[in-house]
């Protein structure tokens, strides 16, 4: 089981409709914690975080801080493979792109 992420129409009945969803292992909490960006990932109803657009400086700054410095963050990498830098990066990518392009969804996640 990993983290599921999901971008919701919030005009849409129920909230049902998806306009982005991904996934990723939890071996990579100490990396995002690290960068800044575990809450706005892993656990955004922790900091009032509801909507896309609530994210985005904090992907921002996160990824900013990934690319900057790649070696500190590589310390992170799971061993056994499951969980690396260079999975996360791309997938703070998307997220932050997914974000961008529909800043009023409502975030849900699923740990």
């Amino acid at each position: 089981m990993g983290l599921w992420l999901g971008l919701k129409d919030p005009t849409a009945t129920y909230n049902t409709e998806e306009l982005f969803s991904t996934n990723i292992t939890h071996n990579l909490t100490d990396m995002a914690e690290a960068a800044g960006i575990y809450y706005a990932l892993w656990r955004p109803e922790e900091k009032g975080y509801k909507m896309a657009e609530d994210i985005i400086p904090l992907l921002e700054d996160g990824l900013k801080k990934l690319l900057e410095n790649p070696e500190h963050y590589k310390q992170y990498d799971s061993p056994n493979g499951w969980g690396i830098y260079d999975h996360f990066v791309p997938f703070v990518k998307e997220v932050l792109e997914a974000c961008k392009e529909y800043p009023k969804a409502l975030l849900h996640v699923s740990r």
